[in-house]
């Protein structure tokens, strides 16, 4: 998202401070730019310092805030210096965004190893468990905040998913814990829900086409939801005009998962 339209001063999170782990990647990036060109102070988390340093770069190429940090967000200390030390520097922490890679093997049920099958479920509950907890140690201190989780849930599954989709049912159940347990202190908890974002799939990856095509022919816009969507929602959700969302998911789709 080009961060050349930023609002300066009147930005919709001008003052906040946003937290991104899983930076370096396409989708962490597109958001850690979006938040930047509204005005936050993002800072940069994730384990391939080269991706990190050149968002940072661009993000201050363009006018806006930005600090990077090699951290695995899986490694409790990492987690909370991280967080501590961005609280200290800025004196709040506003938003928690982690989209970290689940390290997922994508198998049937009948032919995954236990091991496998259980990596992406045990990755993906235990980072959002640390990182929201980290942050929310510093939100309820101010009686605000919004953590913002990545993937969601729904009826709907695809054959040869292996733990994955299980890891963001388990993901779901967790953004409905901490909603109830932070709600009193101001403190919002949502989900985004896309049904894949077509720019992220690597052009060499087996099968691309047929994914491409099953995004694509789920949706019921004529098109599939962006990288530019996904910041542009994101910086809403996690700005004072979301104020009435929390323990709930926002669904950019384009219609590929049907909402209950």
């Amino acid at each position: 998202m080009p961060l050349e339209n930023a609002t300066g001063p009147t930005g919709l999170l001008q003052g906040r401070t946003a937290l991104v782990y899983g930076a370096g990647g396409p989708i962490g990036g597109a958001v850690a730019r979006a938040f930047a060109a509204e005005g936050a102070d993002v800072f940069l988390a994730g384990r391939t310092e080269s991706r990190l340093l050149k968002v940072a770069r661009d993000i201050r190429e363009a006018g806006g805030s930005a600090d990077a940090a090699v951290v695995d967000a899986l490694d409790e200390s990492q987690v909370n210096a991280f967080v501590d030390q961005a609280a200290k520097k800025t004196r709040r922490i506003d938003i928690s965004f982690n989209l970290i890679s689940y390290g997922d093997v994508q198998q049937p049920l009948m032919e995954i190893s236990a091991d496998d099958f259980s990596q992406p479920i045990t990755a993906a509950t235990r980072t959002h468990f640390l990182t929201t907890r980290a942050a929310a140690r510093h939100m309820v201190k101010q009686r605000s905040g919004v953590v913002l989780m990545f993937g969601g849930s729904g009826p709907q599954t695809l054959h040869g998913l292996g733990g994955f989709k299980i890891a963001l049912d388990a993901m779901e159940g967790q953004r409905r814990q901490w909603a109830l347990e932070l709600g009193k202190n101001g403190i919002r908890v949502v989900t985004m829900v896309t049904g894949g974002i077509v720019e992220t799939i690597p052009w060499q990856a087996e099968g691309r086409e047929e994914i491409v095509e099953e995004i694509t022919r789920t949706a019921h816009l004529n098109r599939t939801a962006t990288l530019e969507d996904v910041g542009n929602v994101a910086v809403f959700i996690a700005s004072d005009r979301a104020g009435a969302i929390t323990d709930a998911t926002v669904n950019i789709s384009c219609g590929a998962i049907v909402d209950y």
